[in-house]
């Protein structure tokens, strides 16, 4: 008897009902999953499963029988770790997942400090890139600030089947497409701009001291987004005097859409009731003071003065401030007894639209016509084109892509024409001067849609203590399914 193995004495024990049951219940669940991920190769779990539950032949439980009561105790931890890191790992890879709102692009629909309750299965969830990875941390370690991913194995797209799809004006979380390279002393900035504006990409390399290494991301390792879905895949889009048509046709705006508005007083600064009749947040109540320049017909002129506002006998203006207001917002301003003069901010202050350089009359408010490719759909190569389309060739859908004598070539072969292997759609923000989205950056692969926010699960207004209307106790639990 003392010499028996632990798979001889499984076989005696007889198991209990209960036992049963579980491993049932387990073996059942289990089978489910890997029919919906599709995998067969998992089953090869199965008996590790079957055997934790009911023969229990591997004595996974071994450290309940040491007489040292620290290794019992420490074991008891490491189980609980272990067991919660699995668990949230396998939540957060194919059901929900926590997104925190950390700029205002979507104010006032979604607003700073909102924390949502993202839904994967809205969509249906991806099988993960790199799968051996550290729950919760998007790429990076905190306090030791490394790698929270190994670069292997990675594995292919493939989604999951969902409840349904991405519709136009769902507010949706993605992975950011630009994001594949990151400057890490930059990891705010678009490192496709980022070169543009400081000399190319040889030059950001060239001087890691400043930039930072340059690393690549995995499409699930870049940073998390969220923004409106303004356009499907097959859609033609353009913007004229910041109203969005779709296929030439004007398309409804969000309700609480928002423009960046000059407010000028009659020399009353605004106090603090004024900011909060407007419900302002302090990172965006801007000011004027006639510093900044434009170019206009190779003349260098006050943007105040370009947009009508008249200097003062003393050469300086009445204060100016550079507001994002909802047409209630604006509505309020205009009717403000210190309020003298309110307009517009012009949309080419917005900087350089996707993509940069392509042409120079594109801005924020007037862009476009452009259209968003869809899986399936074949274009003809052209000059005018090309520009347009080649991340999604080269960047998303994984192609060499080389233009030699004025003929293409696509994985080493001429080509005139391109067949789209994947959706795109395209994203832009409530906030719609303060947003950098679409616009900037370019079309949002399908393999990048992480999920929909269901609803505000908590709402912190980092302006004000925790216990003085911290909490936004009206936004708790709040639907943003229908914002």
């Amino acid at each position: 008897m003392g010499n028996e193995t632990n798979i001889e004495r499984g076989f005696k024990r007889k198991p209990t009902k209960p036992q049963i049951i579980k491993c049932v219940i387990a073996c059942v669940l289990f089978i489910i999953w890997v029919i919906w991920v599709g995998n067969p190769f998992l089953l090869i779990i199965l008996p590790f499963i079957i055997d934790i539950y009911y023969t229990k032949f591997i004595p996974w439980t071994f450290w309940k029988k040491s007489k040292n009561k620290t290794v019992r105790s420490v074991m008891e931890w490491v189980d609980a770790i272990v067991f919660a890191l699995v668990a949230v790992y396998f939540i957060n890879t194919f059901f929900f997942q926590n997104y925190q709102i950390p700029t205002p692009s979507l104010e006032k629909s979604l607003l700073v400090g909102d924390y949502l309750f993202v839904s994967k299965m809205s969509y249906g969830p991806r099988i993960p890139n790199t799968p051996l990875s550290f729950p919760l941390a998007q790429h990076t370690l905190p306090i030791v600030n490394t790698k929270s991913y190994l670069d292997w194995p990675q594995w292919g797209y493939k989604r999951l089947k969902g409840f349904g799809k991405v519709e136009r004006n769902n507010i949706v979380v993605f992975n950011f497409p630009a994001g594949d390279t990151v400057a890490l002393k930059f990891q705010d900035r678009d490192y496709y701009s980022l070169a543009y504006y400081n000399g190319g990409s040889e030059a950001i390399h060239r001087n890691p001291g400043l930039y930072g290494k340059v690393v690549y991301r995995p499409v699930d390792r870049r940073e998390n987004y969220v923004k409106r879905c303004i356009g499907l895949p097959g859609d033609t889009l353009e913007l004229i005097n910041n109203q969005v048509y779709i296929d030439s046709k004007p398309i409804a705006n969000p309700k609480q859409m928002q423009f960046v508005y000059y407010v000028e007083t009659n020399g009353t600064r605004f106090g603090e009731k004024n900011w909060e009749t407007l419900g302002v947040n302090k990172d965006d109540r801007g000011t004027e003071d006639g510093s900044f320049y434009v170019n206009m017909g190779g003349q260098n002129v006050s943007l105040l003065e370009y947009m009508g506002f008249s200097r003062n006998a003393n050469g300086t203006f009445n204060p100016v401030y550079r507001i994002p207001l909802t047409q209630e917002g604006l509505a309020k301003v205009k009717g403000m007894s210190i309020v003298t003069k309110v307009v517009e901010e012009p949309g080419f202050i917005g900087g350089l639209t996707y993509p940069i350089g392509y042409n120079d009359n594109w801005t924020r408010a007037n862009y476009g016509p452009i259209w968003i490719p869809k899986k399936g759909a074949t274009i003809y190569l052209t000059p005018d084109n090309v520009a347009l389309y080649i991340r999604c060739i080269r960047n998303y859908e994984d192609n060499t892509f080389e233009e030699k004598n004025g003929k293409y070539f696509i994985n080493g072969k001429e080509a005139t024409q391109y067949t789209f292997e994947m959706d795109y759609y395209w994203m832009m923000g409530d906030n719609r001067d303060n947003s950098l989205d679409s616009r900037s950056w370019g079309f949002v692969p399908e393999d990048h849609i992480v999920g929909r926010p269901l609803f505000v699960w908590l709402s912190i207004e980092k302006d004000k203590s925790l216990f003085n209307g911290g909490i936004r106790f009206n936004r708790l639990f709040m639907n943003a399914k229908n914002l």
